[in-house]
Parts: C-alpha cells; structure tokens; sequence
C-alpha cells in the first residue's frame, strides 16, 4: 500500500509552471499518455496568461486537452492517486443515515448531517466539517463525499493527519528539502483536500503551525476541504477555531453529540447494542419472511452461541456485505460473556486505532503501552469491521501486532469484517488456522434495506 507521500507525489507540483522540471511528468496521473499535448506538454495544467495586477496572477487552471477528457477517464485516474483504494465500501450507498443504532437520540443529527454532505459533494464550496464521537462514521461520510466528487471528474486527496504530519517530518531534513516543498505545496493547492483524525496528531508547535500554514492558505483560496474533527470545535487550537467559526464558508455535519460524561470506556458496548443486540431477537429470515438465506443466518446464530459457551482459547471469524448482523452476533456474544462474569472487549477497529494514537498526545489519561496491553491480554476479544480503518503502516503494524500476539497466545478472538476487505498474507494466514479458528461467511440481504 502506498504511503501518503508516494501517493501525492503522482500529483503535479501544483505552484510548478509546464515547462519547469519535466521530472515531475512522471509522476502526474495521465502523464503515461504518450501522446503530449503541445500547449502543456503532458502536464495538463497550465498557469493563467493574466497580468501581475490580475487577482488570479499565479494561479494554475486545466489545460483545455484535461478539460476535453471524459470524465469516467479522469474519474479512474483521480480515484486510483486519491489514497482511497482501502476505503472502496465507504459510499453514500453504504451509509446509513438513520444512525448506527438507529434510536431516536442520534438520528436526527445523522441524517442533517448526511444531507449536508450530500449537498457539499454536489456542489463543493467552502469548507465541510464532520464531527460526532469516534466509531460513527465520520470518515465513511468523508470518503463518500470524496468519491462522489472524483466521480464527476475532479482531483481529490485523502490523509489522515497524523500521517500527513509524519511524512512532513521524514521530509523535513536540510538534505531533502526539495521533496518537503513539492510535498507540502501539493497539499496546500489540491484541488479538494480531505483531512481525516484532525485532532489525533500529537500536538507539538511544529505540527499546529504547519496545519495553520495548510488550511489558512486553503481558507484564503477558498479550496474546497472535507475535515473530520476526532474531537469537539472547542478542543482546537484557537487560530484554526476562528476559521471553523466562519458560518459564511464552514459548514459542519454533526454525526452525535460527544458526551465526555458518558462515563462509556473504550472496549464498553453501548447500553442499547446491548439491549437490542441478543441471541434471542436475532431474525434468521433477515429482512422479510420467507428470506432464502434464511438457512444461512440459521447456522450463523447456532455457530455464535456454541462459540459463547466455549469460546477460551477459540477465535470466530464472521465475514460478509454489511447490513447481514455480522456485528448483532458479536455483541450478543459479548452479552453472554458478560453473564457469565468473564471480562470482554468490545472494540470497533477504527474506534480503537484512533485510541492507540491518542495515547502518544500529552493529555491522554492513558499510556498507549496500558492500553495496548490491555487489548492484547483481555480474555475475550471483539474486533468489529476489522479493515474498515484508515489504512496506514501504523495501523497496519499495530493490528498486525495485536492478532499475532492473541493467536500465538490462543485468546478469545471474534472478528467481524467486509468480504471485500484485504488482509496482509500474515494475518490471512492466521485466520485460516483451523486448528482453533472457525470462519463463516454470511449471505444475506441487508438487514436495513425495507423489505420489498
């Protein structure tokens, strides 16, 4: 998988005129078209012929041969340099704007935050906030926005700000400041930039003023950006706040209100998954009577509660499409580990990764070697929508970490995730250990589609 940094260096150097350093050509999406446009040359941007008195002196604006490609041609190019190619199941189809557990407390919220979405993603102006607590969704609203906008033909780019940051440092050094310049200009003046666990990164002065010194320059452009707030508008640092604040050029989309008194830990299921997510109100007939998956969903529940009365030293593996209760059955295995007074550990994985890079910031509670080892040693281990998060090196090294520990150690493990997504060959490996690894994939209609 592609770092950040090689991911945007296959964009153009976007401050950069045609004719200066060819070298860039090999890298910018559609420059492998050997046929090069004479008024560009092969770099499909150009400046614009205007006066130094010209507000738009500097600027650069699309060469009339990118104008006149089609837009399914653009739209693959932009999608395959966008970063987005581990987030394919993160669509406006996919996402349920009724809320994750779809009680009246969070719906509303949801589904004026979607249609906020929506509207931004058909006419990208300004600036798109999302924010709500960790695990509901806010970087599958981001993506969703992003992919629809790639499918109209327009550049997008997709981080994670700890990544962003760290790649900024790796290049930062007196011997490649060149790389750090192409780097941070391309972030500066991408045609729609999208910033995801703003917020998370560890906050030194070093990495506050190079964000200011990123979104000032895109809030005085006014270059479209989508950023998801890993926290609350008053936890920002006060320069940014005043420019989240501009009710003329920022909109926010507000995914659940984040309650810090909750008293609700990391590795806690929600008192209404709990609730409304048991063994015995789980429909094998899916969403409508007479499901022809109904067989399917059978053996799925049987294979959950024979896991629940013996589940010391074994691992479930529940695969399939969302909506099928792939999560149902992995919470109401947490219920009955709970009474039966054995310790548990519900985590939604992206949720979880976003908690391990909290705990390097000064003001986390919690070191990330105690809570690391917490996961890693608890009795019973639910990792929900594994590869569903922002897919890093970090990430993937901590994941990779963690299930190699819990299966050499033989702990507890149910893991649930999408039958699309791809596993480094370690951890398939480790999943196909049928020595104590019992995998299932279910089929079935999406519990939340109205039946027909």
């Amino acid at each position: 998988m592609d770092h950040v940094g090689d991911v945007l260096k296959k964009f153009p150097s976007w401050k950069s005129s045609a004719v200066q350093g060819s070298r860039l050509s090999e890298n910018f999406p559609g420059s492998e078209t050997p046929d090069h446009c004479q008024i560009c040359l092969g770099f499909r941007w150009v400046r614009v012929d205007v006066t130094l008195e010209d507000p738009r002196f500097g600027q650069i604006e699309p060469c009339v041969c990118w104008t006149n490609q089609s837009i399914a041609e653009r739209s693959t190019r932009f999608l395959r340099y966008s970063n987005l190619d581990a987030l394919t199941r993160f669509t406006f189809d996919t996402f349920n704007p009724d809320g994750l557990l779809g009680n009246d407390l969070n719906s509303t919220h949801y589904r004026e935050g979607f249609n906020l979405a929506l509207q931004f993603a058909d006419e990208p102006s300004g600036w798109l906030l999302v924010t709500g607590p960790t695990g509901y969704g806010k970087t599958h609203l981001a993506v969703a926005v992003a992919k629809f906008v790639i499918a109209r033909g327009y550049a997008v780019t997709f981080m994670a700000v700890p990544d962003l940051l760290d790649e900024l440092r790796s290049n930062y050094t007196m011997f490649n400041d060149d790389s750090y310049q192409v780097l941070f200009e391309q972030v500066k003046n991408t045609p729609m930039l999208v910033l995801d666990d703003f917020g998370s990164q560890v906050s030194t002065p070093w990495a506050q003023e190079k964000l200011f010194q990123i979104l000032n320059y895109r809030y005085n452009y006014a270059l479209p950006t989508v950023i998801v707030l890993s926290g609350t508008l008053d936890d920002q640092e006060g320069r940014l706040k005043s420019r989240f604040a501009d009710e003329s050029f920022v909109k926010i989309a507000t995914l659940g209100v984040i309650d810090r008194k909750s008293g609700r830990r990391l590795g806690e299921v929600p008192k209404p998954m709990l609730q409304s997510m048991t063994f015995e109100n789980f429909r094998v007939d899916g969403n409508q009577p007479g499901n022809r998956n109904s067989e399917n969903l059978t053996i799925a529940l049987n294979l959950s509660k024979s896991y629940a009365d013996n589940f010391e030293h074994n691992w479930l593996v529940l695969v399939g499409p969302p909506g099928v209760g792939k999560t149902h059955l992995a919470v109401a295995i947490i219920n009955e580990a709970l009474r039966l007074e054995s310790a548990a550990f519900f985590a939604f994985v992206p949720e979880l990764v976003d908690h391990l890079r909290y705990t390097f910031a000064p003001n986390s509670p919690i070191t990330y070697d105690e809570l690391f080892e917490n996961v890693k040693s608890i009795p019973l281990l639910v990792l929900d929508d594994l590869g569903s998060q922002t897919t890093t090196p970090w990430a993937e090294e901590k994941l990779h970490q963690l299930l190699v520990h819990r299966h050499n150690s033989q702990l507890a493990t149910v893991i649930t995730l999408d039958h699309n997504v791809s596993l480094t060959p370690s951890l398939n490996s480790r999943l196909k250990d049928q020595r104590f690894v019992t995998a299932l994939e279910i089929s079935a209609l999406d519990y939340r589609d109205v039946a027909g």
